[in-house]
């Protein structure tokens, strides 16, 4: 599969489950790859990673906002963390921050 399918893929099972597309973080080969090919990620930040993965984000209970760090690969794998809504953006930067670190742990880069 290559990776515009799966792009394509994970951003319709997001949606239904009412996920929003904020962030991806891609190789430059695979940015190159995608470059004019998915509309979808025209009005999304692109950021340069050692690693493909899509930042989406949603409503979650008690006035909460979850956020998910998907990798961009056939084998499923992702990180979840819930914010207060006292929260700053600042410290939430904090922890996306760290779950990018963890994901380019588990990934051995």
């Amino acid at each position: 599969m290559t990776k515009l399918d799966l792009l394509v893929e994970l951003l319709a099972t997001y949606r239904k489950y009412g996920w929003e597309l904020k962030t991806a973080l891609l190789k430059p080969s695979t940015h190159d790859e995608l470059s004019g090919r998915e509309p979808v990620l025209i009005d999304v930040p692109i950021k340069d990673a050692s690693f493909d993965a899509l930042w989406f984000s949603r409503s979650s209970q008690g006035n909460r906002v979850a956020w998910e760090l998907r990798l961009l690969a056939e084998t499923q794998y992702a990180l979840f963390e819930s914010f207060e809504a006292d929260e700053t953006e600042e410290q939430r930067e904090e922890v996306r921050q760290e779950m990018e670190a963890r994901m380019r742990e588990h990934l051995g880069i």
